[in-house]
């Protein structure tokens, strides 16, 4: 019998699988494939939506983009080696794009690909089971705008709904009587809300980096940030400074465990994210902390408890889009008979502890970001997805960093080399501190 794949989520981890198993089809006969989608389009996170909270059908709204979002990091660490910048737009681009280009990119491939019939949109997984005497999961949908509910069998179920859309929300003393704006980063959707105020952020992440940056940008009066080992550490604007953890709130006043003080008009807490997976059982759930090396997976992917099981792109991330297609083709080898897993569960337990131990190993981000590019060299040189230059692309995250503590608020002005064409990103025609148009028109004019 033709096997039968379910894959959960369709943003770039879901995609990048749908896009794996599109590239096979023309040599193999590949399996029947449906893809759920809780959304009402692709892209997963970078499907921008204006709601916060539920949305249209009483869900849990999944998206955490805002507008004015840019890359954090370089296009060139990202590229797919398949599909490149210059082949989507016809040229190169400057190395950090907006959100609206690299949702463009992202879907361009896919269209290419025309996999989107595989996809069941406003489709939300509820439940997976696993039955040990046909060796099949039964997943259980909601078709949200139909308001029904069905269950299919699947010989594998592929996780790929992403850990950064359930918020991690700490409380504080006085937060409930705080006469203010208190809301995750999960909510937030635009600086232009917070336009001559004074904001606490709660946390030193990419989001609480890059909140503050997009609130100094359009116009806060001032940041404040409370850490809670230790601070950031770039040389931020004048109106900006760093702190030691919140203690209390009252009235309009933060406490810090200083003893100092800050009056503030909002809180925004940038406090992270759960891997959270409430549609799948005990024993098919994954429970791991958000690093390098996730716990129970075997190659960071195949469920060492039911190896018919895959998660996709649950790794912290240096690397993003073309990291989730190395796991992708990798998965859909597996899958195809290509790649065998180890019949032992010690086997695929002792690859998960070597990772561990490996990453534990590492002493700075830079050996963190070589990790992860490591691990891609790994995943890619067993399948088929093209080969590229992934220490030029760990080169690249080595400049950015540099580049970011040289000066946080103008590093998305420098240039990087794509190591999928060897060309040049141009210099961007605005300094991004300038640039308060981010649509795709404004940024790809010449």
């Amino acid at each position: 019998m033709k096997k039968k794949i379910a894959i959960i989520g369709a943003g770039p981890s879901g995609l990048a699988q749908l896009r794996a198993f599109a590239s096979a089809a023309p040599k193999a006969e590949i399996p029947e494939i449906v893809c759920f989608e809780k959304q009402r389009n692709w892209g997963g996170l970078w499907n921008y939506t204006w709601r916060t909270g539920l949305d249209e059908f009483g869900e849990p709204v999944h998206g955490s983009m805002y507008r004015y979002l840019w890359s954090n990091g370089p296009k060139e660490g990202l590229e797919f080696a398949d599909y490149t910048f210059e082949e989507h737009f016809g040229k190169q681009i400057a190395s950090y794009p907006p959100r609206a280009v690299l949702f463009d990119y992202i879907e361009g491939r896919v269209k290419k690909a025309g996999v989107r019939p595989w996809i069941r949109f406003s489709s939300v997984v509820r439940y997976v089971t696993w039955s040990p005497e046909t060796r099949r999961f039964t997943v259980l949908v909601q078709d949200l705008p139909n308001d029904r509910s069905y269950s299919e069998e699947f010989d594998h179920v592929i996780v790929a709904s992403g850990h950064f859309s359930t918020p991690n929300v700490p409380e504080f003393p006085g937060f409930d009587t705080f006469n203010g704006r208190i809301l995750h980063a999960h909510d937030f959707r635009d600086a232009r809300e917070f336009v001559g105020q004074d904001i606490l952020i709660v946390g030193t992440s990419y989001s609480a980096e890059d909140i503050g940056s997009q609130c100094w940008k359009y116009g806060c009066k001032s940041v404040t940030v409370s850490h809670r080992t230790q601070a950031m550490g770039f040389k931020w604007p004048a109106n900006w400074k760093e702190v030691p953890l919140l203690t209390k709130v009252e009235g309009n006043v933060a406490t810090f465990t200083d003893g100092s003080t800050a009056t503030v008009n909002a809180i925004i807490l940038c406090t992270g994210y759960k891997h959270h997976f409430p549609f799948m059982p005990d024993d098919l759930r994954l429970r791991t902390a958000n690093r390098l090396a996730t716990a129970d997976l075997y190659k960071g992917v195949a469920y060492v408890h039911n190896p018919a099981l895959f998660y996709l792109g649950m790794q912290d991330q240096w690397y993003t889009f073309n990291m989730f297609d190395a796991q992708a083709w990798w998965v859909r080898d597996v899958i195809l008979g290509r790649i065998k897993l180890p019949a032992s569960k010690n086997d695929l337990i002792a690859d998960v502890e070597k990772r561990v131990a490996a990453e534990d190993a590492g002493e700075d981000s830079y050996d963190a970001i070589r990790y992860q590019g490591n691990y891609i060299k790994e995943l890619i040189a067993e399948t088929d997805y093209p080969s590229f230059d992934v220490d030029g692309a760990d080169e690249a995250f080595f400049q950015w960093k540099k580049h970011k503590i040289k000066d946080i608020m103008a590093f998305r002005d420098n240039s990087y080399r794509s190591v999928m064409t060897g060309t040049m990103a141009p210099k961007h025609h605005t300094p991004w501190k300038d640039a308060l148009d981010d649509t795709m028109q404004s940024y790809l004019r010449n």
